[in-house]
């Protein structure tokens, strides 16, 4: 089979799992999150598009309820032996068909957990889940548990991370010759994502991020391609891949002279991510770390031009966002602790004057200071 861990990684998972369960007197998990079938058992899919579901009992049993495409590639990927189909066709309601599974698994007036929030379950699948289950037995959402368990990462997995990241320094790497007065984003896209395919990585949950001139202002990708001018600004966020592991970084390049503001602009970028890597240890909070961000904004005169978080964990994603629930906000509590794998990041847009800077890395936190994964520094890069 194609599996990327161990059995017995896949083992100490499930009985993370059931004990978690156990504490919260939940007799079954219903699973929709394609990133928790495939830390749980290495099911990889991005057939989550339809409706699937892996059903967790409370002693560690799991059947997975899929449609005839996937039978095959559960199979092949994963450590899933049960699996039931459900059937294509006209007025199809799979959730009566999870409803009968659950049934003969005798779950009628269990407790059961639901993942309400992912993108593999859609609002309308939802709809049908509720219908089915309103009456069946005590469903409650626990969507936050195992996103929780996947937030620390064991030794397995952070070797695939340290992978991810080295993908991402070489995809760097193969952008920076291309970046120059004339210097097409298509090309520079094209070697960025082909550097991570030909260095065994995988495709990104999400696209990578590239703009450059009004469009480096953006934070999300968009069609089109434009050539740099002689002094341009050339905002990315990508990542290194490997076996869906991902390690982000961000960069704002600078073609030709650097102009006063952009500099003003990098150094709170870089003030603030030093401060951010400061606080990104045990003893302090998801809050605390956007809070050491916001503090250097502010002393750069910067508040209304920076975001209202500043980074989030890293894991195993499914597209359509490479971005875990736990992120760096206001007010957020979830502790830091060894183990993580963080991503912060610096973004900048000053709409008025039209420059944009950001600076982002992705770290490892241990018991004292979090380790970065890139071996680029804190530096303005300029072509």
């Amino acid at each position: 089979m194609a599996l990327h861990f161990e059995q017995a990684e896949f083992d100490s998972r499930r009985d993370r799992l059931v004990i978690e369960m156990a504490e919260r007197k939940l007799d079954a998990m219903l699973l929709f999150a394609q990133e928790s079938m495939y830390w749980l058992t290495g099911y990889d899919t991005f057939g989550f598009c339809f409706f699937q579901c892996l059903v967790v009992k409370a002693d560690g049993s799991m059947v997975l309820l899929t449609r005839s495409a996937d039978l095959r590639q559960a199979r092949h990927t994963s450590t899933i032996e049960n699996i039931v189909l459900w059937t294509d066709r006209h007025d199809a309601n799979p959730a009566a068909d999870l409803r009968n599974l659950l049934n003969d698994l005798d779950l009628l007036g269990a407790r059961i957990g639901v993942e309400y929030d992912t993108h593999g379950l859609t609002g309308r699948n939802t709809r049908l889940l509720d219908e089915q289950l309103q009456t069946f037995g005590k469903i409650e959402d626990a969507s936050d548990l195992v996103s929780r368990l996947r937030l620390f990462k064991s030794e397995a997995e952070i070797k695939k991370v340290k992978r991810a990241a080295k993908l991402g320094d070489e995809a760097l790497d193969a952008a920076l010759p291309l970046i120059k007065q004339g210097g097409d984003e298509a090309a520079i896209l094209a070697a960025m994502q082909g550097a991570v395919l030909a260095g065994g990585g995988d495709y990104p949950a999400n696209e990578f991020i590239i703009g450059s001139g009004e469009d480096a202002l953006l934070c999300r990708y968009k069609a089109g391609r434009r050539k740099l001018n002689k002094n341009d600004q050339l905002t990315l966020e990508w990542a290194g891949v490997y076996h869906h592991y991902h390690a982000a970084m961000m960069q704002t390049v600078l073609t030709g002279k650097v102009s006063k503001r952009h500099q003003e602009l990098f150094d709170a970028a870089r003030d603030a991510l030093s401060a951010v890597q400061k606080a990104m240890m045990p003893g302090n909070t998801f809050g605390d770390v956007f809070d050491a961000h916001a503090r250097v904004m502010e002393a750069h005169g910067l508040t209304k031009h920076r975001l209202n978080a500043c980074g989030y964990s890293l894991g195993a994603r499914f597209a359509p966002s490479w971005m875990d629930p736990q992120m760096f906000y206001a007010g957020n509590s979830e502790p830091i602790a060894p183990g993580m794998t963080l991503f912060a990041h610096m973004i900048i847009m000053d709409s008025e004057s039209g420059n944009a800077m950001c600076l982002g890395r992705t770290y490892l936190t241990t018991d004292e200071a979090p380790e970065p994964l890139s071996r680029y520094g804190l530096d303005l890069i300029t072509r």
